[in-house]
C-alpha cells in the first residue's frame, strides 16, 4: 500500500504540530535537553505559544511574534555551552521534525529560515562571523538582500 503524500504547512495548526514535535525532541535530546530544562528553565506553557507565533510570523508574515531571540539566547552563553555543535544539533532536530511531518514549498522554506536563524544567532551571541558568510561568494541578489541587514563600511 502506497503512503499518502505528506502535507505542506498551510497554517497555524501545522505550525503548532511542528513546534510541539520539535520541542518534544529537544527535551529528549542529550546535548540540548538540559539547556532548556535545567539552565534556561523554560516554562513550556508560555514558551510554546511564543514559538507558534514566531514560526507563524516567519512563514506567513502574520506579525504576531514579539520578542528578541538573540537577547534570549545571549543570556545563556555564560551558563551553558552555546557553540556550533549545539546550534547544529538544534537545526538537525528541527529539520528532521519538518521532514517527518511535512513536505512542500513551505516545509522547505521553514527549514531554510531555521538554518539562517541558527547561524545568525550562533554567530551573534558568540561574537564570531556567520560560518556561512563569505562575501566574495555572494550572488548579486544575495548582496542586495544582505545589504538590508548589515551595512559594510566603505574601504578608505
Amino acid at each position: 500500500m502506497k503512503k499518502a503524500p505528506k502535507p505542506d504547512i498551510t497554517g497555524r495548526s501545522e505550525i503548532e504540530e511542528l513546534v510541539n514535535e520539535f520541542y518534544k525532541r529537544v527535551r529528549e535530546d542529550e546535548l540540548l535537553g538540559f539547556i532548556f530544562t535545567d539552565i534556561a528553565m523554560v516554562d513550556w506553557d508560555s514558551h510554546l505559544p511564543k514559538m507558534y507565533a514566531f514560526w507563524e510570523t516567519v512563514l506567513f508574515r502574520s506579525g504576531g511574534y514579539r520578542g528578541n531571540p538573540i537577547g534570549a539566547h545571549s543570556q545563556l552563553v555564560d551558563r551553558a555551552e552555546m557553540g556550533k555543535a549545539q546550534f547544529d544539533r538544534w537545526l538537525t532536530l528541527f529539520c528532521s521534525a519538518v521532514d517527518d511531518l511535512f513536505a512542500g514549498e513551505r516545509a522547505e522554506h521553514i527549514k531554510n529560515c531555521a538554518e539562517d536563524m541558527a547561524n545568525v544567532i550562533y554567530s551573534r551571541i558568540n561574537g564570531v562571523p556567520d560560518p556561512r558568510f563569505t562575501p566574495e561568494n555572494l550572488t548579486p541578489e544575495q548582496k542586495r538582500r544582505y545589504s538590508k541587514y548589515k551595512s559594510v563600511p566603505a574601504e578608505p
